[in-house]
């Protein structure tokens, strides 16, 4: 007997489980299939609207990003047109302390050649004399 009432017990929990499954899949069912696309098509679109916000934001960060290496570069050009400058300069003040010197040494090579020659006439005319 405590066979059978385990039978009966066993079915009744099985009926007592496909009642309870039917009850979790009717509340848990999916929506109608019109339902279902028109979400499909609402999520669609505001995918859509997230990714045209994000590429419009991407456009507007990678614009400030070249406005703020244009900004960038246009120092960069300017801090060596300025060093171009200061060493153009430096090379010229250099250029000309050089030929000042070559000048100046020329008029000593000169003026020694002059003293030279004098010292020569002076030291034959005095010897012929």
């Amino acid at each position: 007997m405590s066979d059978n009432e385990n039978g009966v017990s066993g079915f009744g929990w099985f009926l007592a489980g496909l009642g309870v499954g039917a009850l979790v899949g009717v509340l848990y069912a999916p929506k109608a299939g019109k339902d279902t696309r028109d979400d499909i098509v609402a999520g669609a679109l505001e995918a859509r609207e997230r990714a045209a916000a994000l590429a419009q934001e991407g456009k507007e960060r990678a614009a400030a990003l070249a406005e703020q290496g244009k900004q960038q570069m246009n120092e960069y050009v300017d801090r060596g047109k300025e060093y171009y400058d200061r060493g153009r300069t430096q090379w010229t003040q250099y250029v000309d302390k050089g030929k000042d010197l070559v000048h100046e040494q020329q008029e000593k090579v000169a003026a020694a050649i002059d003293a030279g020659k004098e010292a020569y006439v002076n030291t034959t005319t005095a010897d012929q004399a």
